[in-house]
């Protein structure tokens, strides 16, 4: 994790010292209900919580400590909580094996990251809604392939964003289902040492579901997936920023990003204003799906259990779930705060001279009774000359001094096919599917 690109309440869900804290939750409700089924005494699960009551200090130093001779890191933790607790601590860890603890903390950790995410998310739809709605009619160049295609409004683009994040909203909901199980299981999960209603109590406390069968461990194909949710989600972040990236450049600028007083572009030259958040946010959306690819692989262990899982997961389990917590933030401050110029828009659909309006005469042309084929030729043959002037010849006025055009359609028939409001009669069909 990079401070740089970090925000406190994500990064205090994976610091060590809550990471510890988490393990002896979820050995403290194990030797409650241990006790409750008269396996262990009663006095070791009150130890236990007497001892969590006076709110200790987790000394996580200590626990490297010991965690250096004993060179495991569960071990080390349960010696610690027994010098503090004194003998009654015995009784912790009872027919569990590492992997219960472990495993099931990284469902509490993803769990109470995806909550994050998803306000995170909230936030990111609010403002692209509120910014759709404003431009909803806001006449803006579609584009295909990069080249000038038909009309769209910029709302719609907005609408087109909020509906793709919508759909990543979703897949997150499901992906923290999945991922958010508890194995109290013991070794190889069989549950041969430890009570399946142990497993049982500590979901319910922590807020988990059981897992059905975990082998040693959860398998890895639902955190496979979780890592791959967030992997779209950054996509679609990638998605949205590249947009407003070409939308800033010097010969389009449509939209560009907030230059705030004081701001400076470039340490050579005082004149730019570059697209560095939407650049930024490439890059971070890059770096969370790096954490794909190992998550699958982390999917085919050794039969019951090895740990070439484990090491990918401390990688990726705080990385990607924090760098995606500031890329959604980022890309949220940039909407809310995204200047943009509707008379550049229109300078920009005017700028090749009508040739955005061609389908509307070719279609015409067909109506009128010319074969698709004549149609098309004759509408390029002049589209074509405007695409040679860059724009300074008229397709329409090009239109009208050509004989085979105006066979079949008048002058006010071909300047009626020019009109811009025709390309948004459907925007409210649009919006009412996107927003209700």
């Amino acid at each position: 994790m990079i401070p740089r690109y970090s925000r406190p309440d994500m990064v205090r869900i994976w610091e060590p010292e809550a990471r510890f804290r988490i393990w002896f939750e979820i050995e403290a409700h194990a030797t409650q209900k241990l006790a409750d089924l008269g396996v262990v005494p009663q006095s070791a699960a009150k130890a236990l919580w007497d001892w969590w009551a006076t709110k200790p200090a987790i000394d996580v130093a200590a626990i490297d400590a010991i965690e250096a001779v004993t060179k495991h890191d569960v071990i080390a933790f349960l010696d610690w909580v027994a010098q503090q607790v004194g003998p009654e601590a015995r009784f912790m860890h009872q027919g569990m094996t590492s992997s219960d603890v472990l495993d099931t903390c990284l469902a509490v950790q993803l769990a109470r990251a995806s909550d994050l995410l998803l306000a995170d998310m909230d936030a990111l739809l609010a403002a692209i809604k509120r910014r759709a709605l404003e431009h909803k009619f806001t006449p803006t160049m579609g584009r295909s392939h990069g080249i000038h295609a038909e009309p769209t409004t910029f709302g719609v683009k907005l609408a087109q964003a909020h509906a793709e994040f919508d759909r990543c909203r979703a897949r997150l909901v499901a992906a923290r289902a999945d991922i958010a199980t508890c194995a109290i299981s013991g070794a190889v999960g069989t549950f041969a040492n430890v009570d399946p209603q142990v497993e049982e109590y500590v979901a319910e406390q922590l807020g988990l579901v059981v897992e059905p069968v975990s082998t040693q461990v959860i398998p890895r194909d639902r955190h496979a997936m979780f890592f791959a949710t967030l992997g779209v989600i950054a996509s679609s972040i990638e998605r949205l920023a590249t947009e407003i990236r070409h939308l800033q450049r010097t010969e389009v600028l449509e939209a560009e990003e907030y230059f705030s007083p004081g701001q400076k572009g470039s340490s050579a030259m005082p004149h730019k204003r570059n697209p560095v958040l939407t650049e930024n946010l490439t890059g971070l959306a890059r770096m969370v799906r790096s954490a794909v690819t190992p998550a699958l692989e982390n999917v085919a262990l050794w039969h019951e259990r090895d740990i070439s899982h484990s090491s990918v997961e401390r990688y990726i389990g705080p990385d990607a779930t924090v760098t995606l917590d500031f890329a959604l933030a980022r890309l949220t401050g940039v909407v809310d705060k995204l200047l943009v110029y509707p008379e550049r828009m229109e300078k920009n659909l005017n700028r090749m001279g009508g040739l955005i309006h061609s389908q509307r005469i070719l279609l015409a042309l067909t109506q009128a009774g010319l074969t698709r084929d004549d149609s098309y030729r004759l509408v390029q043959r002049n589209a074509m000359k405007v695409w040679e002037s860059d724009g300074a010849l008229s397709l329409l006025d090009l239109l009208k001094a050509d004989a085979d055009v105006t066979a079949r359609l008048s002058h006010a028939e071909l300047e009626s096919l020019f009109d811009l409001g025709y390309h948004f009669k459907h925007v409210d069909t649009i919006f009412a599917r996107v927003f209700g």
